[in-house]
């Protein structure tokens, strides 16, 4: 990575470099160094991100799903990127432009990164990092956090290596959900979780107090269990609902507002979050409330409720 860093660039749904690449020496033997330069393009239907390096053949443009989508082009057509003139290709979902390394030039300058694959004899290795730091010279890290010293050259992320449970990309993944999180989108989803878990609960609290009559006449004629069982299955199937309701809800919503995160996964890592609270909101909201009222006598039920 380039001294400036990086950043992930929400408008094209890519990450884009901020700053030259560094010079590179001391690749080990058997290492394969390609040099990525990245940009913004401005496309006739919008900014689009550009990867130009020489892993893309000279004349060809390689597209994801989604950006062919953007400029509404398919495999075999033509496309003018920065006064060239290149045929497409379309595979996979990403959201970036693949070009030959004399394109990305002419986008993006010298901004860009270098890419190292090491040998086949290599693979599996943790310590892949520190081998090519030991090479190069450069600074090497298996933590995204990590950002490089303006100061003191570029910055190696090992993406393979690394001794720790999560990989580099899970890491990546956490650390900008967090900034998601973090965020004001992300304090007003917190907000409305916090206000929905409230209004449940109450809800559920005001029905109990409601329903003291019934409960009475129930626990009167022995029925007591059969009181809390019933309940606490309504409340069940209720909670189910309205978790399934406000998911979907979210997801068309989320989808709408933010395209650029609304992937199925993160769907579902959401969906989990929110799921950890529904046993909480159960046990506060409809067991503890019903079972303290069936501790009461059945007089007093009645009486209260009358």
């Amino acid at each position: 990575m380039p001294a400036e860093g990086v950043h992930y660039a929400s408008g094209v749904n890519a990450l884009v470099a901020d700053g030259a690449a560094p010079d590179l020496t001391g690749v080990p033997d058997g290492w394969t160094a390609t040099r990525v330069y990245t940009g913004t393009w401005d496309s006739s239907a919008g900014a689009v991100a550009v990867y130009g390096s020489d892993r893309v053949d000279d004349g060809e443009a390689l597209l994801g799903a989604g950006v062919a989508d953007q400029l509404d082009v398919a495999t075999g057509d033509r496309i003018d990127v920065a006064g060239t003139e290149l045929t497409v290709t379309v595979g996979g979902e990403g959201s970036v432009v693949a070009v030959p390394a004399a394109t990305g030039q002419e986008v993006a300058g010298q901004q860009g990164w270098w890419t190292l694959v090491p040998p086949a004899a290599d693979a599996g290795r943790n310590d892949l990092g520190a081998l090519l730091s030991e090479a190069t010279g450069l600074r090497a890290t298996t933590n995204p956090a990590v950002t490089p010293d303006p100061q003191g050259g570029g910055l190696v992320y090992d993406t393979v290596g690394g001794s720790g449970a999560a990989t580099f990309t899970q890491e990546y993944s956490a650390l900008f959900a967090g900034q998601i999180t973090g965020s004001a989108l992300g304090l007003i989803s917190v907000v409305g979780l916090v206000l929905g878990f409230v209004i449940a609960v109450s809800s559920f609290l005001a029905a109990v107090q409601e329903r003291r009559r019934e409960f009475g006449i129930m626990s009167s004629i022995g029925l007591a269990d059969e009181v809390l069982y019933f309940f606490l299955v309504e409340s069940a199937l209720v909670f189910a609902a309205a978790y399934l309701l406000g998911i979907t809800l979210a997801g068309v919503a989320v989808a709408l507002v933010v395209p650029g995160i609304a992937t199925q996964v993160a769907w579902l890592q959401a969906a989990g979050t929110v799921a950890a609270y529904l046993p909480a909101m159960a046990i506060v909201g409809a067991l503890v409330p019903v079972h303290r009222l069936l501790q009461q006598r059945p007089v007093q039920l009645l009486a209260d409720a009358s």
